[in-house]
């Protein structure tokens, strides 16, 4: 038996903001990042529509990028204080990811992060509060997943938390939000879309629920990314809901170790997750390919790549993929991202040791160990093509 979950209501399209004057309840705690939401003035119009429903509010503010374990208690236990009904998070994929972490600590006072890090082992939510996400990047698709990612900086990990508790109840994709994003945070967050896409499409937990969703994302990027890069308004509504689709993918079909190498790289190397997956992803498809290159050429047909063989158009998904990489100023290696060789070799084992651990890689449709990933990420750093 197989499951799909989605949140229980999504509202999209411009204004769509507006559905938080509708609730009923009587308190809202919102979580938000650094100061972009307030800048642009969304953050206002959050709390005073929650106010127009008759809700009292107490703000979160200043998560980080990458939230930190200490990040999430330190935003349960004011949450503890507060007694919210309603937990609604605003911005990027951190405030959402470390809200929904906070729920769980929030509800669960006595719950380990060792436990909650336990893949599908979450014990039941909304004994208190409901959740609310609300993304202004157009990427990583939490406002209607299952995953939290929060990173332990004394261990120099990333943890996904993963289970179907923590997806949202009420997703809210106003594009309006994705309008401010910098062309740097365009190009991270829409090859994050495109990443999170192409390993649903091919994880192992694919299915006829969650390929349509997959697919469309895919075509979607391809005809909206590079305009919404270059400042398309349409283009970047468009890439809005191309993320979304993508989130909902994942979210049920899963991963794979794209996402595995970039958890365990992005706190030892500081790279951003988007840009991380942009790496490694051609690499991957190389490496998963031996074994599932027919799923690559449906991608590849779908977009109308050249190719008469299935090993051609995975060629020519590679390339185009490195393509846009190279268009919105991606590197096509770890080591033109600035990685010296010496601070590379000196973390291969561990970063290739955590990322076979992660959760992610249960999920890829080819079996890997440790070795295999030294070899595979060897390959990403000097930009060797991946012929194992």
């Amino acid at each position: 038996m197989s499951r799909f979950t989605l949140p229980r209501d999504i509202y999209f399209g411009e204004g769509s903001l507006a559905t938080l004057k509708t609730l009923k309840g009587k308190k809202a705690v919102v979580v938000v990042g650094g100061y972009s939401m307030q800048k642009f003035g969304f953050l206002d119009k959050v709390v005073n529509y929650l106010k127009e429903a008759d809700i009292q509010v107490k703000l979160i503010e200043g998560v980080e990028p990458d939230p930190s374990v200490e990040t999430v208690m330190n935003g349960a236990s004011i949450m503890r204080d507060f007694q919210p009904d309603w937990i609604v998070s605003i911005g990027g994929g951190s405030p959402i990811d470390a809200a929904k972490a906070m729920w769980i600590f929030y509800e669960y006072p006595d719950f380990t992060f060792e436990q909650a890090i336990i893949p599908f082992g979450l014990p039941e939510l909304r004994q208190k509060a409901k959740f609310i996400a609300i993304p202004s990047t157009s990427g990583t698709g939490t406002e209607v997943t299952a995953f939290s990612v929060i990173t332990d900086y004394k261990k120099k990990i990333k943890y996904p938390i993963a289970d179907f508790n923590i997806t949202p109840d009420i997703a809210i994709v106003d594009p309006e939000l994705a309008q401010t994003m910098p062309q740097n945070l365009i190009a991270n967050t829409g090859l994050d879309a495109l990443t999170h896409a192409i390993e649903a499409y091919v994880a192992v937990f694919n299915s006829a629920f969650s390929d349509p969703l997959a697919l469309q994302a895919i075509v979607m990027v391809k005809e909206y990314l590079l305009d919404s890069y270059n400042g398309d308004k349409k283009a970047r509504n468009e890439m809005h809901s191309a993320q979304c689709l993508a989130g909902m993918a994942f979210s049920n079909a899963l991963l794979g170790i794209t996402h595995s190498m970039a958890h365990k790289t992005g706190a030892v190397f500081s790279i951003a997750h988007g840009c991380a997956n942009a790496i490694y992803l051609p690499y991957v498809i190389q490496y998963n390919s031996k074994i599932c290159s027919h799923r690559y050429a449906t991608i590849a047909n779908k977009l109308d790549l050249s190719g008469q063989t299935d090993d051609e158009l995975v060629d020519s998904l590679v390339k185009w993929i490195q393509a846009m990489d190279k268009k919105m100023d991606i590197p096509l290696t770890l080591k033109d991202y600035g990685i010296s060789e010496e601070d590379f070799k000196s973390n291969i084992e561990y970063i290739s040791h955590n990322a076979v651990l992660d959760a992610c890689t249960g999920s890829n449709p080819r079996e890997i160990d440790d070795k295999t990933m030294e070899k595979l990420f060897t390959c990403i750093y000097y930009g060797e093509k991946v012929t194992f």
